[in-house]
């Protein structure tokens, strides 16, 4: 089968394509690697049609999807800062972008429209697990921060209601925070290696001190990327049309828990301390995956062998800048 994956030099998706290309799938890859890297294709370059290009101009949208089956859409701005300090180019990407690729997808006859959303469309989620028929809320329309689940929100709603309705079948993800080497590093998990590893001097010092956004009560439940790309892959190609699955673990823990983790895994004793926690963070997430189970997906790599893949992975990247 041949298929499109927008976005596919980010984090998520060289996992996706990388999962696809095992599968025996032939792929397009559209990206202008402004917020992705061609080191996390570097494996699989020359196995895959890359087109260089923007989601927000249709022309190089319609060329990578042109000859396609499938197109999953993940490209999209997002890490955290960027919500705060450029909502604009975050809606921009984001609308634009879904309206490109579903208007590619129908040009094109493709036959299956798979869209990343985020597990942040629920803001503050009044049950945990959280199943994916719970309500999804903007809370204050007027917080920057907004922009990134608000213009995931509208995508979901161009997918359902303005693909599905032409003909196109639909399925959406919703990725409920996963990690690993080389994500970046704006994401909870990278940060705090970082900061252990400056604070320690390169794991020389082994008493650090560092400080977090918040109390460190907040939750997260943390799937690792090779996880969550088979899951995303099952979703968008076993999952049924106009349904909504959530991707992840139904691991909760809280995020003083996850710092400890990490430093221990680090071999340092970490202090504490407490800082401010932004505005509209939220409290706890952690989804239900009873949907996507029932499609045969299964979690693998537990916690703490995800998060050593991950320090090991910085760690290295440290050691190689000195």
């Amino acid at each position: 089968m041949k298929i499109c994956v927008t976005g596919g030099s980010g984090f998520i998706g060289a996992s996706i394509c990388s999962y696809l290309l095992n599968q025996g799938h032939e792929l397009k890859v559209l990206d202008d690697r402004s917020r992705g890297s061609s080191l996390h294709l570097k494996d699989i370059e020359d196995q895959i049609q890359y087109i260089h290009g923007d989601v927000r101009d249709f022309d190089a949208v319609n060329r990578a999807v042109e000859g396609c089956e499938v197109v999953f859409h993940l490209a999209y701005v997002n890490g955290t800062r960027y919500f705060y300090e450029k909502p604009d180019l975050v809606l921009d990407v984001g609308i634009k972008g879904a309206i490109n690729t579903i208007d590619a997808a129908l040009a094109n006859n493709v036959t299956r429209y798979v869209l990343a959303s985020t597990g942040e469309v629920y803001n503050q989620p009044k049950n945990i697990p959280t199943t994916e028929d719970a309500e999804i809320i903007i809370p204050d329309i007027k917080n920057a921060r907004f922009s990134y689940s608000g213009g995931k929100i509208a995508s979901e709603l161009l997918a359902l209601h303005y693909g599905a309705r032409k003909g196109l079948e639909t399925v959406i993800f919703r990725p409920h925070n996963f990690y690993g080497p080389n994500m970046g590093n704006e994401h909870v998990i990278p940060e705090i290696i970082n900061k252990i590893l400056v604070q320690s001097k390169g794991l020389k010092e082994k008493e650090v001190e560092i400080e977090i956004q918040g109390d460190g009560s907040e939750t997260r439940a943390f799937c690792y990327v090779s996880d969550g790309s088979r899951g995303a892959c099952i979703a968008g190609l076993e999952g049924k049309s106009e349904e909504i699955y959530h991707i992840g673990k139904e691991e909760e823990i809280s995020i003083r828990e996850l710092v400890n983790t990490i430093a221990k895994l680090m071999n340092v004793t970490l202090f504490i301390n407490s800082g401010v926690s932004p505005k509209g963070q939220t409290s706890r997430r952690c989804p239900s995956i009873k949907k996507i189970s029932a499609l045969g997906y299964v979690p693998e790599v537990t916690l703490e062998e995800g998060l050593q893949k991950s320090i090991d992975w910085y760690v290295s990247r440290s050691n190689s800048d000195l």
